[in-house]
């Protein structure tokens, strides 16, 4: 989590999911220091994380994986069994930031329409996933889990899929870890960022441009092979 210095906190104010879209356009997000503590805080990092629709990287493992449909995916079958999973403890991680205040703020933004999740499923089991939120052409990461080797990566090459399928121009994934930087994600200063997002939230996408539900791999790899995206990160 980025530091104390670089937040506001809002308290117990109430944020409505109308004043949350609010921040995301103006490239502010709230996190929580625990699900413990009902506080959030308003962070706006000075380096922010981001893939390039136009630069992400598949491994060739991962495209087998992909292919071979080892994994249903879905995309808002269980929206709140998603970030019920997020906030799982999971190796290397004993606490989360998922509070409760999180939760219904993000349940409420998916149930208007501004929030989903990408699942997949195994043998009936919700086994990885992820969920963000979606404004004009921009998507913002928020969280991902996993019970099964590659679930959550196969959710993101699913959620990339559909992005340059759908006409998307930014995903933010307010961060850079090890993790994603196997995908392609870099960072960019806050200023960057600001036009990126500026020009992202111009127009709008179509988050349900590749079907159906599940998306067979194949379909996924073919949109990530084929289409040609607005590709902000390169200006």
């Amino acid at each position: 989590m980025a530091s104390r210095d670089s937040a506001r906190e809002t308290g117990l104010v109430e944020i409505t999911p109308e004043v949350l879209l609010k921040a995301y356009a103006c490239g502010i997000f709230p996190m929580a220091e625990s699900a413990d503590d009902p506080s959030l805080y308003w962070f706006e990092p000075d380096m922010r994380g981001l893939i390039p629709l136009d630069g992400f990287h598949l491994p060739k493992r991962l495209a087998r994986t992909v292919r071979s449909d080892r994994f249903e995916v879905f995309v808002d079958r269980d929206f709140e069994a998603v970030i019920d999973g997020c906030a799982e403890p999971a190796a290397g991680r004993s606490r989360t930031w998922i509070n409760q205040r999180i939760r219904s703020l993000y349940c409420k933004l998916h149930e208007i329409g501004h929030c989903h999740s990408v699942e997949t499923w195994r043998d009936g089991k919700l086994v990885g996933g992820l969920y963000g939120v979606r404004l004009g052409r921009a998507f913002f990461g928020e969280s991902m889990f996993h019970r099964e080797r590659d679930a959550s990566k196969v959710a993101l090459v699913h959620l990339v899929a559909r992005m340059r399928a759908g006409g998307f121009a930014l995903l933010d994934t307010q961060f850079v870890t090890s993790h994603l930087t196997g995908f392609g994600a870099i960072e960019v200063s806050k200023r960057q960022y600001n036009r990126l997002l500026e020009r992202a939230l111009e127009g709008e996408a179509d988050f349900f441009a590749l079907h159906p539900d599940p998306l067979p791999g194949a379909t996924a790899l073919a949109a990530l092979a084929n289409a040609t995206p607005d590709a902000a990160s390169k200006s």
